[in-house]
């Protein structure tokens, strides 16, 4: 069955179209909400939530390429997660604290330093960032969006993105830094 076709039986209430749909893309669309999410329960959470809703409002999806439908599905989870008044409020405080970032340059470690940091530990870097910075880091930096793509997910302007992934990026190199002091002594 192609997208097209299992949207449109979506849509028309078709029980066997929605499992079908949700064994088809249950798998990439957890890992989506894994990253999103504080704890693998918040993940489950939001996993079933953006079912329901996609479930609900799949009548507005409108095909235009192989793939359309995953993303559509993704931008359904990624907004439900962003709109979680934490990390609104989050996003907000700490735009206000961010702009003198924007522009500054990062001083990256060179990428073998940080491609010996086992991936446990990039990971636990990551999820130890603000949230707001480490929702855009992910968006930008996992999920491949541009700035202006987040600005429009996270309702900021583009400058804010960037200042949140300077914000990210700099933390992230005083953690890699921390990580080579402490793995000396």
């Amino acid at each position: 069955m192609t997208e097209q076709e299992l949207a449109s039986r979506c849509a028309q209430g078709d029980n066997a179209a929605r499992k079908e749909l949700y064994l088809t893309y249950g798998p990439r669309m957890r890992a989506l909400c894994r990253r999103y999410a504080a704890n693998a329960a918040d993940a489950e959470d939001l996993l079933q939530e953006a079912f329901i809703k996609i479930f609900r409002v799949i009548g507005r999806f409108k095909w235009t390429r192989p793939g359309s439908l995953y993303s559509w599905m993704a931008r359904v989870a990624l907004n439900m997660a962003i709109d979680s008044a934490k990390i609104r409020r989050r996003l907000n405080h700490e735009l206000a604290d961010m702009e003198a970032l924007a522009d500054a340059p990062a001083d990256e470690p060179l990428y073998e330093e940080t491609a010996a940091i086992p991936s446990e530990v990039l990971h636990e870097m990551i999820e130890d960032l603000p949230e707001g910075s480490r929702t855009v880091f992910k968006l930008y930096c996992l999920d491949n969006y541009s700035h202006k793509e987040i600005a429009s997910l996270l309702g900021i302007k583009e400058k804010g993105s960037s200042s949140m992934l300077a914000k990210a990026r700099a933390a992230l190199i005083r953690s890699i830094k921390n990580y080579y002091a402490n793995k000396k002594t």
